[in-house]
């Protein structure tokens, strides 16, 4: 009897631990969320982390270096981004983030991709 219950349960398990490692390989291979880039900045060659002249990298006067990589590892053209805030893409912004993630972005912390897919409307 309790040599049967232990089969049963360890056989539970293991499928279930089947299914699990399936499924991680499953979303490492099909990468819905697109992080795959974000990743490649942890593996990249230390020349590619070497300093750079920023006024000509500088993409967007709005942005700082660490903000344009993080955009641009998330796929954005930060060159297509406008270059000056109006009024109304403000408030947007305000609506879509909340007033205090618009101060934090503005005085140089980094989007998220959260921020990103909320606000992307707003650009």
């Amino acid at each position: 009897m309790i040599k049967k219950i232990l089969k049963i349960i360890f056989v539970t398990l293991g499928v279930i631990f089947s299914v699990i490692i399936i499924a991680v390989v499953a979303f490492v291979i099909i990468d819905p969320f697109n992080l795959r880039p974000l990743f490649s900045d942890l593996f990249s060659s230390p020349q590619a982390n070497t300093p750079s002249n920023t006024a000509t990298n500088d993409k967007n006067p709005l942005l700082n270096a660490s903000q344009e990589k993080l955009l641009e590892t998330m796929g954005v053209d930060v060159g297509s981004l406008p270059s000056e805030i109006t009024p109304e893409m403000e408030a947007c912004f305000t609506e879509a983030l909340g007033a205090e993630r618009v101060k934090q972005i503005m005085a140089g912390d980094s989007p998220s991709p959260i921020d990103l897919l909320k606000a992307k409307n707003c650009l």
